[in-house]
């Protein structure tokens, strides 16, 4: 029943409470310490950098106590399209002009410059995919409704509804592994009716066929969930009061200065080396 396995190859979204020393950090420190790097990832153009970065955030997974296999494993499912898009990198990317071919295939030059460009963008999104799964490793629900009301609190006086923003991000996040759980159930649902879930399959083409009819009862599924959860929030007064409050209120350490200093020196060095 491996073929059927979809949440375990799903990491963003999943929560962890492992009660590490990254757990017990402030969430805003959490909050803006990972998208420091995010922000210094996506725009660092050093393979050292970013090197660097994939090293940092295997030993945070290490720290945070989750199995490194297990982050690992949220690779897998974006793997195809990011191959593809660095097999284009390569074919389409040629640098400067006079710049040697290492094969012709065509019209087609392949240089050292599209090949590295191949490289670095594996390396990039391999980074990103990371970070972000640390990030939801370490942050609960709770901890990133708080942290981000607190941090985009100052927007509220110039007439931003933050809250909105906050549940948008939060609901967004911890959606994708209930979804993974509804793939597997209507998957599970069709074999039994007689559908083609074998996982000898390697066509790519027969794969696109056996996803395709997954796709309109997950949709349909995920707007009856979305509806429902609307109606739960209405019943609940979501929205009524502009200002919400909070029965624990967040307090920084100098562990927690500790730990943003440490995210912004290594996102430097992510940047500049």
């Amino acid at each position: 029943m491996n073929e059927f396995d979809f949440l375990s190859r799903i990491t963003l979204g999943q929560y962890f409470p492992t009660d590490s020393v990254i757990h017990r950090r402030d969430p805003r420190v959490k909050i803006a310490g990972f998208t420091l790097m995010i922000l210094f990832i996506t725009f660092s153009t050093s393979k050292i950098g970013l090197a660097i970065a994939i090293l940092t955030l295997l030993a945070g997974i290490m720290l945070s106590k989750v199995k490194v296999t297990f982050a690992l494993k949220g690779l897998l499912p974006p793997l195809p399209w990011l191959v593809i898009i660095a097999i284009i990198q390569v074919f389409f990317i040629t640098g400067p002009s006079g710049t040697p071919a290492l094969l012709t295939l065509g019209k087609l030059n392949i240089t050292m410059v599209g090949v590295w460009a191949g490289i670095m963008l594996l390396i990039r999104f391999t980074a990103l995919i990371l970070c972000i799964s640390l990030a939801s490793f370490t942050i609960s629900t709770t901890e990133m409704i708080q942290g981000l009301g607190l941090l985009l609190k100052p927007l509220n006086k110039l007439g931003l509804q933050t809250s909105d923003l906050v549940m948008v991000v939060q609901v967004m996040l911890r959606f994708i592994p209930f979804m993974a759980q509804t793939a597997e159930r209507i998957a599970k649902a069709q074999a039994s009716r007689g559908g083609n879930w074998s996982n000898k399959t390697r066509n790519v083409v027969t794969r696109i066929k056996q996803v395709v009819p997954l796709l309109i009862p997950l949709f349909v599924i995920s707007l009856r969930r979305a509806e429902n959860m609307a109606l739960a929030m209405d019943a609940r007064a979501y929205g009524y009061m502009p200002q919400r409050t909070s029965y624990y209120e967040f307090r920084l350490r100098w562990s927690d200065v500790l730990f943003f200093f440490i995210c912004a020196t290594i996102s430097l060095a992510i940047f500049s080396v």
